[in-house]
């Protein structure tokens, strides 16, 4: 397993991350736990905002909070003087639980209800990425009635394709998201929130994907919202304070993955900004991008401790771990791989290809396929790096287990930041109706 960020093998032959030994964290907050290399999570958000400053151009980085929200995470990006985006009313309350300022908060999504609306004004965020004709007249009538003016950036599809899944493709034209360049309903929706009194149109937003390993995309995007901007600009009289390139900013799960330098990216989008803009004889921009996955993918590794297992001669031997689809769907849902090591005894040679399987009651829910390991022993603690985007986000209760605490760990210390949940918490929504026949609990 490669080791990201701060990760090593201890003169014990066990992982450590931030300075801590991942057995003494087992011990501490048992399996599953989420861990997080705090000091790599601010290594990512600084490489984001020095590369930007280094490209002279007004820019915000937003922290992509969908990819993995707590408000120890909020805090963390409020320290480092980053935006944040959310895509929901909880999203939006944990960032506002934290104390985080709500005039860097971005508020996406494409159907955002009215109550989430209502509540984004009334905080003073600081701005919606508007998705589609309906929400632009919602959104301008509960501002009127409110009695304020709100800041937007309208969402683009700009038709260019990155090399992703399929199932996290979404700058294309078939997409769920956003006004369509092609077919001219960006240019329609440009002039309709241009005319409504209680909207700012600052610019316009695109996403063209994830886990993007090359730049091109990003160059493309550029050139045609530099394109369009220039065209409304000379039509309609509007001109884009705001560009945002959204995010995608690839991340190493395996061995074949070859993400860039986030300065890479960086100076890829600044230059073509200047370059597309400048030719037009354009104002520059301000830029905005949206990095989740690359902030927080690699900080984390989840913690699991080996339960039983099943040798089938001549096919393959699974192992079972205390976890599985329930806090990590990624395999599940998009055949996602990973890399793992036995954690307390990381310094061993491999000597077996082994399996390593959920403990849902789903045939699918297996975590990694075909995994070189030490021998495996019940007890055992397997450690599954690059765990940080998309696991705690996605968890789930499905066969009614509880969900893992999160744990971030830096020089030495460990801090628990969410705590495991608790039998009280599986059942606390649940009602029975006065109807039903009362009887005595068991437990």
């Amino acid at each position: 397993m490669y080791l990201h960020g701060t990760s090593k093998i201890n003169g014990q032959g066990h992982l450590e991350i931030g300075g801590v030994d991942a057995t003494k964290l087992v011990a501490e907050y048992g399996t599953p736990l989420y861990v997080f290399d705090e000091t790599l999570v601010r290594e990512r958000c600084r490489e984001f905002v020095d590369a930007f400053r280094a490209s002279g151009l007004k820019f915000q980085v937003a922290y992509a909070s969908k990819a993995f929200c707590v408000m120890a995470m909020c805090r963390i990006v409020e320290e480092e003087g980053m935006s944040l985006d959310v895509v929901s009313d909880g999203e939006l309350y944990t960032a506002l639980q934290a104390g985080f300022p709500a005039e860097r908060i971005h508020f996406h999504g494409n159907n955002k209800t009215i109550d989430e609306i209502e509540m984004a004004i009334d905080a003073k965020i600081g701005c919606f990425v508007v998705d589609n004709f309906i929400e632009l007249q919602m959104l301008n009538a509960i501002a009127g009635e409110k009695r304020q003016k709100v800041k937007i950036l309208l969402r683009i599809t700009p038709g260019v394709e990155a090399h992703t899944h399929e199932y996290i493709s979404t700058g294309q034209t078939d997409s769920k998201f956003g006004f369509d360049l092609g077919n001219g309903s960006a240019f329609r929706a440009v002039e309709e929130a241009s005319k409504l009194s209680h909207l700012e149109l600052l610019g316009i937003h695109s996403h063209i994907g994830s886990q993007i390993f090359e730049v091109e995309g990003f160059r493309m995007a550029a050139e045609k919202m530099a394109s369009f901007a220039v065209q409304v600009r000379q039509e309609i009289g509007v001109t884009f304070k705001v560009i945002n390139l959204g995010g995608g900013f690839g991340i190493r799960y395996v061995n074949e993955d070859t993400p860039l330098p986030v300065s890479v990216y960086v100076k890829a989008i600044t230059d073509a900004i200047k370059d597309n803009f400048g030719r037009n004889e354009y104002p520059l921009p301000e830029i905005w991008v949206e990095p989740g996955r690359s902030i927080v993918g690699d900080a984390g590794t989840t913690l699991y401790t080996v339960g039983t297992s099943k040798d089938i001669p001549g096919v393959r031997k699974y192992v079972s771990v205390d976890g599985g689809m329930t806090d990590n769907p990624r395999p599940a849902l998009y055949e996602a791989v990973y890399e793992a090591m036995l954690a307390n005894r990381a310094s061993e040679e491999p000597t077996e290809v082994v399996s390593i399987a959920g403990k849902c009651c789903e045939s699918g829910d297996m975590l990694i396929w075909d995994l070189n390991l030490p021998k495996v022993n019940s007890g055992d603690v397997l450690a599954v790096s690059c765990t940080g985007a998309y696991n705690y986000a996605m968890a789930s209760n499905y066969n009614r287990i509880r969900r893992p605490g999160v744990v971030f760990v830096s020089e030495g210390q460990s801090d628990l930041v969410v705590k495991r949940e608790t039998f009280d918490n599986i059942v606390g929504n649940d009602l029975i109706p006065a109807r039903m026949k009362q009887v005595s609990k068991t437990v």
